[in-house]
């Protein structure tokens, strides 16, 4: 498997973040986190953060939508809630979770950042070839067309 630590160092060295972890959706087992506090339980939120994936993936098939989730955006009065599939050939079903400060990050920098985290991510990982489904994240290798 990709490295873990790397996906969360990177995300935890985004301008704002304040929490980053990298979720199993299936199981809803939190693979590693970074962050968070006492006010806010990263083991409660990104495993809750799974129902969310699931219930989104699962809307999208009812209504026959044939794309990919770039990412879910959660704003809330002072955060960012950022949850980003992780795309491979394999059988894991994986997410990035981060969570923003909102006074002090860039969205549109954050989401760049994190698309590239997950493509690394995506890309280290040996089970990852060129066998991609289209829509999988396949335009990203390609010139960055999306």
């Amino acid at each position: 498997m990709a490295d873990i630590d790397y996906v969360l160092g990177a995300a935890a060295n985004i301008k704002g973040a304040f929490a980053v972890a990298v979720v199993d959706y299936e199981s809803g087992m939190t693979l590693g986190s970074r962050g968070g506090s006492a006010e806010f339980d990263l083991d409660v939120a990104a495993p809750g953060n799974s129902e969310v994936v699931r219930a989104k993936f699962d809307v999208m098939q009812k209504l026959g939508l044939r794309e990919t989730i770039e990412d879910i955006l959660i704003t809330l009065d002072s955060q960012y809630h950022i949850i980003r599939p992780i795309y491979s050939n394999n059988e894991d079903k994986l997410f990035i979770y981060l969570v923003l400060n909102r006074q002090q990050a860039n969205l549109a920098m954050a989401r760049r950042d994190l698309r590239l985290i997950a493509q690394r991510f995506f890309m280290d990982d040996p089970s990852a070839g060129p066998a991609l489904t289209a829509g999988h994240e396949q335009g990203y290798y390609q010139g960055g067309r999306r």
